[in-house]
């Protein structure tokens, strides 16, 4: 499998931002780098891309292209795997269309319409190149780069490498269904779909299947970049999850359950999770990742009794009744029965009660 070489990074590092890509720079881009190599990761299959309808060999290429926007673009597996045990957690597609107004159908690999979504890239490693001097004067309490991350379309995330002068190692294409987020991993530096790290670690029957507007939430939270990266990844599975405890992360991840532990508790500390010591289970609380309830939606700021239009009234009401239909429990994802609601289902809440 063919991998970018460090002189093309070398090459757009200095693009970026001139002299100040010193051998110190070059020789810290050096050791990122291949720190990122070593690390393990499962390759689902290699990908192409185009933007604004010219085809690019990698991602990089469109950095150093000036004109390239992305926009409109397209990411193309090359070949498309069939399904199997590698689309665990993963919605199995041939290719994705990115349009200028930020939606993206995606293709699948067996016949059938294509599925509109909402498509958003959140950064996942990267390095910025810092001279000598200016690594020295952060070391001082100098300025320092502020990475002000957030959850943005593809053109936004290409503009913002090029103003920060970053270099993408890994990136995470987001899409927003009606019911669900999926989160497509780009190895960058070889030019691949990466696996869900769950798949053939995790039973998928675990998995609870959290809602869009829940998911970005949590993407909006990891796209700060405050939390380290296993942290955020921790994160990330353990809200797609009832309770998962450190030994079950460090098998998924491949790592040492120390590593893993000391990054759950920093969750812990943060109040993004929560921990019950006596059966060492780590827990989501999905609240933190919702509005507040008594924050009011953007299209519901007048009563509804107001709404004179009736067919406005009756689609207000359609969508309620959907929402209403879809509740789920917060601790095991369990479809809540219609009518009035509780917190919890009916067996969590016997369990809690017991406890």
């Amino acid at each position: 499998m063919a991998v970018i070489p460090l002189s093309e990074l070398d090459s757009l590092a200095r693009r970026y931002v001139g002299e100040r890509h010193d051998p110190y720079s070059e020789r810290a881009l050096a050791r990122a780098y291949d720190e990122y190599l070593a690390r393990r990761r499962t390759p689902l299959a290699p990908f192409a891309l185009v933007a604004e309808g010219k085809e690019y060999p990698n991602l990089y290429a469109i950095l150093a292209d000036p004109d390239a926007k992305l926009s409109t673009g397209e990411l193309r597996l090359e070949p498309a795997p069939p399904p199997g045990p590698g689309w665990e957690f993963l919605l199995p597609f041939e290719r994705i269309e990115f349009r200028e107004d930020g939606s993206a159908d995606l293709h699948p690999i067996a016949l059938g319409p294509p599925t509109r979504a909402i498509a958003r890239i959140l950064l996942r490693e990267h390095y910025l190149p810092r001279s000598r001097a200016e690594e020295d004067r952060g070391a001082a309490g100098g300025s320092r780069v502020q990475l002000t991350g957030s959850v943005v379309t593809l053109a936004q995330g290409i503009a913002t490498c090029r103003q920060q002068s970053l270099l993408p190692f890994s990136v995470a294409i987001l899409l927003y269904l009606p019911e669900e987020r999926l989160r497509y991993e780009l190895d960058l530096l070889r030019t691949t779909v990466l696996t869900d790290p769950r798949a053939g670690r995790f039973p998928v029957v675990r998995r609870v299947r959290r809602t869009s507007r829940t998911s970005w939430g949590v993407d909006r939270v990891v796209a700060r970049g405050d939390l380290p990266l296993l942290a955020s990844r921790c994160l990330e599975i353990v809200v797609e999850s009832s309770g998962l405890t450190s030994v079950e992360l460090a098998y998924i991840f491949g790592g040492v359950r120390e590593l893993v532990e000391s990054a759950l508790q920093g969750l812990v500390a943060r109040g993004l999770v929560t921990f019950d010591r006596r059966t060492g289970i780590y827990r989501p609380r999905l609240e933190l990742f919702l509005p507040p309830t008594g924050e009011p939606a953007p299209a519901a700021v007048e009563p509804l009794g107001r709404v004179s239009d009736p067919a406005l009234r009756t689609s207000v009401q359609e969508l309620l009744a959907a929402a209403d239909a879809r509740s789920v429990c917060p601790l095991c994802g369990s479809p809540l029965p219609p009518g009035p609601k509780t917190i919890l289902c009916a067996n969590c809440t016997a369990e809690v009660g017991t406890a």
